[in-house]
């Protein structure tokens, strides 16, 4: 376990504040991640899929850097011009 997971791990154990932010930013960057590398598999370029869903390529770089504040229906339409689904998982 490298430092920062054991700094993770340690300042979430006697901090819920952190621990959640922490997880809530985690899942965020992951999904941005996400997104990023099923456009690059799909062999795209930002600007190519700005385009397809009709947004600027400014927002293409926020929903792959900063997904805290992007729509659902902008992700699915990011989904969809890559032939991709989006599942959502309550459970």
């Amino acid at each position: 376990m490298s430092d920062l997971q054991k700094y993770i791990k340690q300042r979430s154990s006697r901090d819920a504040e952190f621990a959640e932010d922490f997880a809530e930013g985690y899942a965020n960057f992951r999904l941005g991640v996400l997104l990023r590398q099923a456009r690059e598999k799909a062999g795209l370029t930002q600007e190519e899929i700005a385009q397809q869903i009709g947004t600027p390529t400014a927002t293409v770089s926020k929903i792959e850097n900063h997904t805290e504040d992007v729509r659902l229906a902008l992700i699915w339409r990011y989904a969809e011009a890559l032939g991709k689904n989006v599942y959502i998982d309550l459970g």
